[in-house]
């Protein structure tokens, strides 16, 4: 009897794999994801590689997973829909605010700095939770995106300044109104996505673009559930 523990690897790795690629077929099948820059960076960026062990066989389950701290993964179809929405490009300085396990900011990370070319756009991730911007940070490294995303411990509400103007800022928790800093650290021609309503579920997946002379304009794309949005311009504790 093999008893190396590493028997059942290559299976467990040839049925991840088959996973991934099933969840991605009915994304596109439902036309919840067409977008070729999507797509690649679901193939190239392995969602197991940002959960807790006890949780990896679940990877490619289309559903959000708990990551410590109250917090979760966001579902495979949400992330997917943030970047198509976001419209995400090579070279495009980015702002998450909620960094959780790191797998949403490396998925946009291989959007605007792909993978084996030269570096280009930054993602710039802001948790509250200490134990979860270093969970991110490791899950990043052996990942292979932590020098195309920098985790920062902090309130995400207020944005992250030194960094600032932002191309595209991404909020992965819900917020009673949209906070006033991060609208005024993005770049005019720049668009932010944030869940807008109740503490808990449901919200209103909102856009809000600035054109160029400043002016905000925001739209109410989807109902969706996250997780509420602590600190100084979100919710209190």
């Amino acid at each position: 009897m093999d008893c190396s523990g590493d028997h059942g690897l290559p299976e467990r790795s040839t049925k991840l794999a088959a996973m991934k690629e099933a969840t991605l077929s009915h994304l596109v099948a439902s036309g919840t994801v067409s977008d070729p820059e999507a797509i690649r960076a679901y193939r190239a960026v392995r969602r197991e590689d940002f959960l807790p062990d006890y949780l990896r066989d679940d990877a490619y389950v289309d559903t959000p997973l708990p990551i410590g701290e109250g917090q979760t993964i966001s579902a495979i179809h949400m992330c997917l829909i943030y970047l198509e929405l976001l419209e995400l490009k090579k070279g495009l300085n980015v702002l998450e605010v909620g960094a959780g396990s790191g797998y949403h900011a490396a998925l946009c990370a291989e959007v605007v700095s792909p993978s084996g070319e030269p570096p280009s756009g930054h993602i710039y991730t802001v948790e509250r939770h200490r134990p979860l911007v270093d969970f991110a940070m490791r899950n990043l490294k052996k990942a292979g995106y932590s020098d195309r995303v920098t985790v920062v411990l902090g309130d995400g509400t207020l944005g992250y300044p030194p960094k600032a103007p932002f191309d595209r800022i991404m909020v992965t928790a819900s917020a009673p109104k949209p906070p006033q800093p991060l609208i005024d650290q993005l770049t005019e021609g720049g668009c932010m996505l944030i869940p807008v309503g109740r503490h808990q579920y449901w919200q209103e997946l909102v856009s809000i673009k600035k054109s160029r002379g400043g002016k905000v304009k925001s739209q109410s794309l989807m109902a969706v559930a996250f997780v509420p949005l602590i600190g100084q311009e979100g919710w209190p504790p």
